[in-house]
């Protein structure tokens, strides 16, 4: 029987998310429910359909054809949702959108495989990222085989909460690892994220047992982790037990805002604002004063 789990999206013809061009395939599910999250739909491993409500004309065409009998404001009625898909169907407008859908196996092998040729041409090839890939370990452990049996270039982008025995044979398949490092005094990761760091610190020591190309990235957030103590730490941390791994930061960004507003959800505090310009400067001066390499895949 082939393997199904939940798949947010495939993205073609990514330039961010390893070397080369990559199809980056995103399955959903996270340990983790980082306060600022870009990917809220990610959480949870169900179909879930977003409602994009300046798209919508009224015309009820997503109720005529809704087995649950929702409305056309579907965020008023969420819980009533089981995701099926039939309103994306028949919405004319794209006022509704399969955020999460059930995929096997085969369907996200055919996908990635259609291009082949650009892989081979740019040095690319296939990164899962999430949510968090290694919360559907299963599905994750079959498709990288698969692929790897065959010669394709395989990444992972990571939350690194995740039990690494288990885990260590799908990461020995990887030619790169993204982890991230959200905060490094746990108390304040667990404020933010909802689970302690310590699991992920010592998963992160770990990391040269895979034999992979190693960078951890920090998504720099003022009013989460932006102070020059913290990446600091972060950066004395790496370079204690990764000795080898690069480092890259990423500035907070609000592009995920437009899906809270379609699942109907709260935007994210505030307070979590994007370093200037300068401050990331400053912050990667730091990390070059420790004599860390910086990569830079933005």
């Amino acid at each position: 029987m082939s393997k199904k789990g939940c798949l947010m999206q495939i993205q073609p013809f990514s330039v961010n998310d390893g070397d080369g061009i990559r199809s980056t395939v995103f399955l959903a599910g996270c340990p983790l429910h980082c306060k600022w999250c870009a990917n809220p739909e990610g959480l949870q491993q169900r179909p879930i359909v977003g409602f994009y409500a300046g798209n919508c004309i009224g015309c009820g065409a997503c109720v005529k054809v809704c087995p649950r009998h929702i409305g056309i404001d579907l965020n008023a009625e969420r819980e009533k949702c089981t995701g099926c898909g039939a309103c994306v169907k028949a919405c004319p407008k794209n006022a509704r959108k399969q955020l999460v859908s059930y995929a096997d196996r085969e369907e996200i092998l055919k996908e990635v495989k259609k291009h082949t040729l650009f892989y081979q041409q740019s040095g690319g090839g296939i990164t899962f990222s999430g949510g968090e890939a290694t919360a559907q370990a299963e599905l994750l452990d079959d498709l990288t085989t698969e692929l790897y049996d065959m010669g394709y270039s395989l990444d992972m982008e990571t939350c690194g909460y995740f039990d690494f025995d288990s885990v260590l044979p799908i990461l020995r398949r990887m030619d790169l690892i993204f982890m991230d490092l959200k905060h490094m005094d746990g108390a304040e990761h667990e404020k933010f994220t909802g689970v302690s760091n310590e699991r992920i610190l010592e998963n992160m020591k770990r990391l040269g047992e895979t034999g992979a190309r190693i960078v951890i990235r920090i998504p720099v957030i003022e009013g989460v982790n932006a102070d020059e103590g913290n990446i600091r730490k972060s950066g004395e941390f790496v370079k204690q037990y990764l000795p080898q791994a690069e480092m890259e930061l990423l500035p907070y960004h609000k592009f995920g805002f437009g899906k809270y507003e379609a699942l109907g959800l709260p935007l994210p505090d505030e307070i979590f604002e994007t370093p200037t310009p300068e401050k990331m400067e400053r912050l990667k001066g730091i990390l070059q004063e420790l004599g860390i390499p910086l990569a830079d895949f933005r």
